[in-house]
């Protein structure tokens, strides 16, 4: 299933991340929104996880070709090694995110915490980057 991505933390256009594992290898990225999540801190990158609130984030659409070595480029990063493996840092799931252009609903793939992860603080507001703006920065190998 080649889904996009919906990013929330440092993936997201001006994040330390974003150019490292994303820079040439998308073809859109656009301001989406993950409804029925919340964000908390994490030790320099957030953990988002299913709730009551709403993720602030950029879906972002894998250039033409590029789909399969996307997707291992961001497992590998998120320390997805598989549904349900013990030694997931997140988990990947499809999830309805809403596109800000236009409120069109889009399947994309979401990586949320694995069970057992160590949260840090809510995030209330949903949004990594006000975090972000005002507190330290980590950057995550």
């Amino acid at each position: 299933m080649s889904l996009p991505f919906f990013v929330y933390g440092t993936l997201r256009p001006g994040e330390h991340n974003h150019d490292r594992f994303l820079r040439g290898r998308t073809a859109a990225e656009e301001p989406a929104r993950l409804p029925g999540a919340v964000l908390h801190d994490g030790p320099g990158f957030p953990y988002a996880v299913p709730g009551e609130g709403e993720v602030r984030g950029a879906l972002v659409t894998a250039a033409p070709g590029g789909y399969g070595q996307l997707l291992s480029v961001l497992d590998d990063l998120e320390e997805y090694a598989g549904p349900g493996h013990p030694l997931n840092l997140y988990d990947r799931e499809a999830r309805d995110v809403v596109r800000d252009r236009d409120g069109a609903t889009v399947r994309a793939w979401v990586y949320f915490a694995a069970p057992g992860t160590a949260l840090g603080p809510r995030i209330a507001d949903g949004d990594w980057l006000t975090r972000t703006r005002s507190g330290p920065r980590s950057p995550r190998p």
